[in-house]
């Protein structure tokens, strides 16, 4: 209503300005000239009215799920409030942590004159090396390997879901995770490609679902997009061991299908990047169809700066230039070109021996203190005199934790104690730390006792 009040009070004023200057040009202020038509509030609001009319049909969208829990979070008044649902690190006293090795690197950006002129439209080319470097390895064959900067892990999926939707045959599945981060059907879909899950996760046994995956995935129609989480699985936490990787590998070989593997966390899942790019590594030495989604979002902070790559490896060099021409293609119109500062920050940071150890050191910080979270929540839960076996939260990785809890569960986690997370059962473990672990245990006690977590 504001709006609207703003919009006829900017149209009353633009209309009396005009007849203002009418007045003025024609003499009607002495009224010698012609005269000039008032115009009325009813006048204006008829006018506003029919000019905003191809609005009307425009439907109130759904919220995020997660940023509207976020929302809910910050308008909270209870002082009990904990927010266990953002996937953003938080130091050990609640606050977001920006690492010392990126500062460092703005500081040197800043002595060295960095500036701030448009990047190519596949983005800084050092950087780019850079970045498939610590994914793929230090002896990757990048000469075969088309890469391009992208506005985070989003922005490569939707790169690289436009790139296939143009390329494979119309029908072509591409085959995701049940259950998978959120925003990858709605991408998918936007890229017309067809979407449709295997199953990963059992609820019953709250661990892998290794046999309804192989079995899924091998069911597939031919050539099909197989997307795998690279490490540290969203919103499980539940990775498969490396016979299981290997069988994946054997049934993607037999079928044709594009492997297209998302990396959000690397290094942030063990505290080891090397370790984390095992998945990745092994079906790239393979020699399978690998595309990859990578972020710097997580693993060093960089959550705003939006800062990623999409890469496509390719039989050989020529095939690369051509596969480089089409995701231009592909970028141009999207959003032009990616934005320096972040892709800037990473590039420093790799490019300097001193810098890249420090931020490996820092990297394991983050990944230790979350674990730490996550055997202390066990332990509290135990000592809160919960009997239900909490293993499976120990044994995942990465920053969530798959409770097992059920929606209503998860929704009188809100309503009682003011825990804020998503209804899937999912905890940020990045969210908790020594001055609210033992309330959010307590909270899940009183709430899971005597009820089951598994289904």
């Amino acid at each position: 209503m504001a709006r609207y009040s703003a919009n006829v009070s900017h149209a009353l004023l633009v209309l009396c300005l005009l007849d203002f200057t009418s007045c003025l040009t024609f003499g009607g202020a002495s009224g010698s000239g012609k005269s000039v038509r008032s115009a009325t509030v009813a006048d204006v609001e008829s006018t506003v009215s029919g000019s905003f009319g191809y609005l009307d049909g425009v439907e109130q969208g759904a919220p995020d799920a997660i940023l509207g829990i976020a929302q809910a979070f910050r308008a909270c008044e209870d002082p009990r409030k904990v927010n266990v649902c953002v996937g953003a690190y938080r130091d050990s006293s609640g606050n977001p942590w920006v690492l010392p090795s990126v500062r460092e690197a703005e500081k040197n950006m800043l002595e060295t004159g960095a500036n701030k002129e448009y990047l190519p439209i596949d983005g800084d080319a050092e950087y780019v090396k850079k970045a498939l470097t610590f994914a793929y390895g230090a002896d990757a064959p990048l000469e075969r390997i088309a890469g391009v900067q992208s506005l985070s892990g989003t922005g490569a999926c939707r790169i690289g879901g436009e790139f296939l939707g143009r390329f494979l045959p119309q029908g072509t599945k591409i085959l995701i995770p049940n259950p998978t981060w959120g925003n990858h059907i709605a991408i998918f879909n936007e890229a017309g490609l067809v979407v449709e899950r295997y199953r990963y996760y059992s609820r019953a046994t709250n661990g892998l679902d290794a046999d309804g995956m192989l079995e899924d995935i091998s069911s597939a129609p031919d050539q099909s997009v197989i997307l795998l989480h690279a490490c540290a699985h969203n919103p499980t936490g539940c990775d498969p061991p490396m016979d299981v990787w290997e069988k994946i590998a054997d049934i993607c070989r037999e079928k044709g299908h594009i492997v297209f593997f998302d990396s959000a966390y690397q290094g942030f899942a063990s505290g080891d990047a090397e370790k984390d790019a095992q998945a990745l590594r092994f079906f790239m030495s393979e020699g399978l169809p690998v595309m990859l989604a990578q972020s710097f979002a997580k693993n060093f902070g960089l959550y705003g700066e939006r800062t990623g790559t999409l890469s496509i490896v390719c039989a050989d060099a020529e095939q690369r230039e051509r596969v480089m021409s089409q995701l231009k293609l592909v970028i141009r119109p999207m959003y032009s070109s990616p934005p320096l500062h972040g892709s800037s920050i990473v590039r420093t940071v790799l490019s300097d021996e001193k810098l890249t150890a420090q931020y490996y050191e820092e990297c394991k910080i983050m990944a230790d203190r979350i674990g730490l979270m996550r055997t202390t929540l066990v332990e509290k839960l135990k000592e809160a005199g919960s009997t239900h076996d909490w293993s499976h939260v120990v044994e995942q990785i990465g920053m969530f934790a798959f409770t097992g809890m059920n929606e209503e569960m998860c929704d009188q986690m809100t309503n009682d104690y003011a825990i804020y997370m998503t209804r899937d059962g999912r905890i940020s473990l990045a969210g908790l730390n020594e001055n609210n672990v033992e309330y959010v245990a307590s909270a899940i006690h009183a709430i899971t006792d005597g009820k089951s977590i598994s289904s």
